[in-house]
């Protein structure tokens, strides 16, 4: 990805502000400015790369953690089968009744202290910088502590098919222990669908720290990501209704354009793996 490849550049230059030059305030796409700048002249492209750089980060690290927790939670579930997998799965209903932003607003709220004393005082980051790496910690242990509810019931449902086939039978004949049992026998059989919903839930993800980004509570300015920068953007739109506004519509279209191309993408991919490891799949 671009964004990876570029953050040398992107890191030193994505809060270069130029508000003493007006020419740079606002200034339209350009040869030079091949996204147009912000209102403090800050360069849109490099703040539009490490903002991707940040919401994939976030995205790709909220699913692992996400699939992490979902495949043993189900796994175990269905492997225990009976009370533990009843009771297991009704906590799961309870969360799933909740509302996914008071989950993950109650989550951040529970790690922000603590990791912002990892980050800080033991760590020795300076105030600034541990402000921005919790913020970015915080946010991507709570969507990935949160967003494993689906992967749990995928993977459940797997293992109570596979603990009725005869090869499971027989290792339980030989007294294996269930972390064996898992390890040889059950997480071969599941790295398909493992793999499958682990593509699927990065692009979920992306889109979760984008709007809790737009919503304010996700990553903190000046660091870029492509939620907070379309929410800088959507001040633009009151200037579509009121010809006596500037319409600055880069601020909007840039950082959008590439968020949905990349979820595109993500989606994409997805789906060619889910017919890659299900070929009993019907063509579209």
């Amino acid at each position: 990805m671009p964004c990876f490849l570029t953050l040398p550049w992107s890191l030193s230059r994505y809060d270069d502000q130029r508000s003493d030059q007006v020419e740079m305030i606002h200034a339209a796409p350009s040869w030079s400015e091949p996204m147009g700048t912000d209102g403090l002249g800050r360069s849109l492209l490099w703040r539009s790369l490490l903002g991707g750089a940040i919401s994939l980060t976030i995205g790709i690290s909220a699913a692992l953690i996400a699939v992490l927790i979902g495949v043993t939670w189900g796994a175990a579930s269905g492997y225990a089968g009976g009370k533990t997998d009843a009771t297991m799965m009704r906590a799961v209903d309870v969360l799933y009744g909740l509302p996914y932003i008071l989950l993950v607003v109650m989550v951040s709220i529970a790690l922000q202290p603590a990791i912002e004393h990892l980050t800080g005082p033991i760590l020795g980051f300076s105030e600034t910088v541990a402000g921005n790496v919790s913020g970015i910690l915080t946010l991507l242990l709570a969507i990935g502590g949160v967003s494993w509810l689906t992967m749990s019931r995928v993977i459940r449902g797997q293992v109570l098919s596979l603990r009725s086939q005869p090869f499971i039978e027989a290792t339980k004949a030989v007294g294996m222990g269930p972390v064996r049992v898992f390890r040889l026998h059950l997480l071969p059989n599941l790295i398909g669908v493992i793999v499958v919903y682990a593509t699927l839930a990065v692009p979920l993800a992306i889109l979760q720290e984008s709007f809790l980004s737009f919503l304010g509570i996700g990553v903190r300015l000046p660091l870029p990501s492509w939620g907070n920068l379309a929410s800088t953007g959507v001040k633009e739109l009151p200037a579509l209704t009121s010809p006596d506004l500037p319409m600055r519509w880069w601020l909007l279209v840039f950082p959008c354009t590439l968020l949905g191309l990349t979820l595109m993408a993500l989606n994409f991919l997805g789906d060619a793996l889910r017919d890659r490891f299900n070929p009993k799949r019907s063509p579209r």
